[in-house]
C-alpha cells in the first residue's frame, strides 16, 4: 500500500520537481506554435484535396450506370 504524504509535504515535492523543469524560451514557444499552425494548414489542404478527389471518382463510378 502506498504511503500517505501530508498536503504540505506534497506541495513541497511538487515545487521541487517543477524547479527542475527546463521551460522553453518565448522564442522556442513562438516557433513551435507557428509550426503547429503550418502543419495544421497543410493537413487541411491535403485532406480537402483527397476528399474532393475521392468524391469526384465516386461520382464518376456512380454516374456510369445512369
Amino acid at each position: 500500500m502506498a504511503s500517505k504524504t501530508n498536503p504540505f509535504s506534497f506541495l513541497q515535492q511538487v515545487r521541487a520537481e517543477t524547479s527542475k523543469v527546463t521551460w522553453p524560451s518565448r522564442r522556442e514557444t513562438m516557433i513551435s506554435t507557428l509550426m503547429v499552425f503550418v502543419m495544421v494548414f497543410l493537413a487541411a489542404i491535403f485532406f480537402f484535396a483527397a476528399d474532393q478527389l475521392m468524391g469526384w471518382v465516386i461520382g464518376l463510378i456512380l454516374n456510369v450506370g445512369a
